[in-house]
């Protein structure tokens, strides 16, 4: 039988109210061939034993159970769970890979040293690491980076998505000595993209500069947009307020089908109130939102031919996605453990 969790976000997915038009409703050599068979030995070694000694089954158990605790809450939206937040703790772990200097990525769990914990794209996600804190201790083999990445494999599977591999054998990095750096235009934010560079070519070109970094292809930087199909931005993290979609719980297409039915508009109140925030689009109800880096998608002619795709057929976007959020999660590993 299928989790609680998963069958409802499945419900969810059916039943999410539809609003607006047309249905409407974010990867030294050894010195000789004898020293690189003993340290290759080694190391797989080690990683067979370290994979035998995490009960993984168990760990999804402990990860199932922090996804259903009915008393987590976000200020954004109603009905919430952290399913959303552990996808982009492990996002933005892997996503600082640069393919250029094999740097980066999801090995190391570096997220929890400055300066990488106080990039501005990585706000909030400490409440990510906390929740995940005593699966650590409960399973101590296991290594925090690893524990990142399945928190979200999992959370991906209950909210209704795509089952992504998850092979083990990832390592803690020290200290914050270890965190990646990026000497790019975008260093002081980090190697992770930005949700407005000031005009839409230049934001199309900025989310072509960081995904390429990591090897993405447009067809792949749009079917990783669709995470944000789920959760929220919030005003003391990002400046940004609301969700993308009406069902932020459940892995689905309804993101580009948002972004081509709906009618977007600047956002210029909240609450009543003057809105004093950085520049995001609202739908006609103000309910939901999407970010300029959002609308680019539809803006830029390449992109939106991959918008129009998943809108129209989700089986092909649940494949996409599915397939680059793996690519994404591997990279920056050197394990080589087994899939589970």
């Amino acid at each position: 039988t299928a989790p609680l969790l998963r069958a409802a976000a499945q419900a969810t997915a059916r039943a999410a109210p539809r609003k607006g038009p047309a249905g409407v409703g974010n990867f030294a050599f050894a010195a000789g061939a004898a020293s690189l068979g003993l340290a290759a030995g080694w190391k797989a070694n080690r990683l067979a034993s370290c994979d035998a000694a995490v009960d993984w089954s168990a760990v999804r158990k402990e990860i199932v159970n922090i996804l259903e605790d009915d008393s987590y809450t976000d200020s954004s939206y109603e009905g919430a769970n952290p399913g959303p937040l552990f996808l982009r703790l492990a996002w933005h772990s892997a996503g600082t890979f640069c393919k250029h200097t094999r740097t980066g990525g999801s090995d190391g769990a570096t997220m929890r040293f400055e300066p990488e914990l106080t990039w501005g794209a990585n706000a909030g996600l400490d409440k990510a690491q906390k929740l995940l804190e005593p699966v650590k201790r409960k399973f101590p083999a296991a290594s925090t980076a690893d524990i990142w990445i399945f928190a979200a494999i999992v959370a991906i599977e209950e909210m209704g998505g795509p089952t992504i591999p998850f092979t083990p054998g990832r390592t803690d990095k020290a200290s914050g000595r270890e965190c990646p750096s990026w000497e790019g235009s975008t260093h002081k934010d980090g190697r992770l993209p930005s949700a407005d560079m000031g005009s839409p070519d230049k934001t199309a070109a900025h989310l072509r500069y960081i995904f390429n970094r990591m090897g993405f292809s447009d067809r792949e930087i749009v079917a990783l947009s669709g995470a944000h199909g789920l959760g929220a931005c919030h005003t003391d993290r990002s400046g940004f307020w609301g969700p993308w979609t009406r069902a932020p719980t459940t892995v689905s297409n309804e993101y580009f089908r948002e972004l081509l039915e709906n009618k977007w508009t600047i956002k210029t109140t909240h609450k009543g109130k003057k809105w004093t925030g950085p520049l995001q689009f609202e739908d006609p109800t103000g309910e939901i939102m999407m970010l300029p880096s959002d609308m680019v998608l539809i803006q830029d002619r390449e992109f939106r031919k991959y918008v129009e795709l998943y809108a129209k057929d989700s089986d092909v976007f649940m494949r996409d996605f599915g397939s680059a959020v793996g690519k994404l999660f591997s990279l920056g590993c050197r394990g080589g453990g087994k899939a589970l």
